[in-house]
């Protein structure tokens, strides 16, 4: 299983970057997945939670995103997205998609057991 981010880049506060997320060697076409981010200077247990979607497509958010950042993902061609808008430069970070095994998408980075290599955000004020 291998899950490929891409989409980071640089950014203006208050613009928008899409971030997505390749699955493959996954025979699941929709199984529980996640955005999570780690800041410049943390270790991988500060990653925080970022935003999550189920099975079912059930979404949750934390509420540093909440109403700025869209999850979504096409089954199809099992790709993972995180529309980011009204970017802050709080939101500078490693970006990483990770999937997990079960029914629940929780908003806590050890239940997840897939990752990807991440990809980078930069945003300026």
């Amino acid at each position: 299983v291998q899950l490929v981010e891409s989409g980071g880049g640089s950014g203006q506060a208050g613009g928008a970057l899409r971030l997505s997320c390749a699955a493959s060697g996954y025979a699941e076409r929709s199984p529980p997945m996640g955005w999570f981010r780690q800041a410049p200077g943390q270790g991988r247990e500060a990653r925080e939670a970022v935003a999550t979607i189920t099975r079912n497509g059930t979404t949750t958010y934390s509420d540093s995103v909440k109403g700025r950042f869209t999850i979504s993902r096409d089954s199809a061609t099992r790709t993972l997205y995180l529309q980011m808008n009204n970017l802050k430069p709080e939101d500078t970070a490693m970006y990483y998609c990770a999937a997990r095994i079960g029914d629940s998408a929780p908003l806590w980075h050890r239940a997840y057991t897939i990752w990807g290599q991440g990809t980078q955000v930069t945003v300026s004020s």
